[in-house]
């Protein structure tokens, strides 16, 4: 396994990838959500790469830059076991330079949900997504569902800048409770990670709901804010009912929908979602 900090010493070390490359990108404290997309990139590809940075322009003034959690020397013994081929850990310097001024800005989906809550957020995701894909130069590129809206902005923007990249998005890994794993479920203390399987119990009722027949969407939310109410813990950000391609909120319900929470759990943010097809 190489591990390279500079573009150019990424661009030495990819020259000597063969085959079709895959790229992961992460922002480190790795868990088997991050571990999941690895064994997919091997399994599809003939050389992997994994970046690992923690991307300062997409965290908001009052959010969690500083604080989040970071393990980079346990993140590059685990993909040394993986046998990654290449790991790219720029610095903030490296991928922001002096007076660094371009962005990449994916319009109307990011006004919505996520993009309305986090102003700025998804531009600055797009912008270090771009930023890689132009640096390792795959041939797909492997995602999480869990971030959901960040996976169909990613795919916007791949579509409208013509990028050459397959992008892969790889079911939500979770906890045998149903908590969706996360590098900030490391914030929960221990009864905030208990009341934490709300949000696996409030989608369990939601599918259970649409499996049963029911198409009214504001009824089922309802449903879903009931179950939050029990648990004191827990403050509801939002839970939306939408269009996968969209996000715009559908009512009534009459084909594929995802189901999308984002609750706070004491302090900390975490947002879940369930895709409901073939409906």
């Amino acid at each position: 396994m190489i591990v390279v900090q500079t573009i150019e010493e990424l661009r030495e070390a990819r020259a000597g990838l063969s085959g079709k490359v895959g790229l992961v990108p992460t922002m480190g404290y790795l868990h088997e959500g991050h571990f999941s997309l690895v064994k997919r990139a091997q399994k599809e590809c003939q050389s992997v790469v994994v970046s690992i940075f923690v991307n300062p322009t997409q965290f908001g003034p009052s959010e969690d830059f500083a604080s989040y959690p970071r393990d980079l020397t346990k993140d590059l013994d685990a993909l040394k076991k993986m046998n990654v081929d290449i790991v790219w850990t720029p610095t903030e310097q490296v991928m922001y330079g002096e007076g660094y001024q371009t962005w990449v800005t994916v319009e109307d989906i990011t006004s919505r949900l996520e993009g309305e809550i986090r102003p700025g957020h998804f531009k600055g995701v797009t912008t270090v997504v771009a930023k890689l894909f132009n640096a390792v130069q795959p041939y797909k590129a492997f995602f999480g569902q869990k971030d959901a809206q960040q996976a169909q902005v990613i795919r916007r923007m791949i579509n409208d800048l013509n990028f050459p990249i397959e992008m892969v998005v790889c079911p939500i890994i979770r906890e045998a409770d149903g908590l969706a794993l996360s590098s900030r479920n490391t914030y929960l203390s221990p009864d905030e990670r208990t009341a934490a399987t709300v949000l696996h119990q409030t989608l369990d009722k939601a599918r259970a709901m649409i499996d049963d027949g029911q198409r009214d969407a504001k009824l089922i939310k309802g449903e879903m804010e009931k179950i939050f109410k029990t648990q004191p813990l827990a403050k509801v950000q939002y839970i939306a009912i939408v269009d996968p391609a969209t996000f715009l909120e559908v009512n009534p319900i009459s084909k594929n929908v995802l189901i999308l929470l984002a609750v706070y759990i004491g302090k900390v943010r975490l947002i879940d979602n369930l895709i409901m097809g073939d409906i």
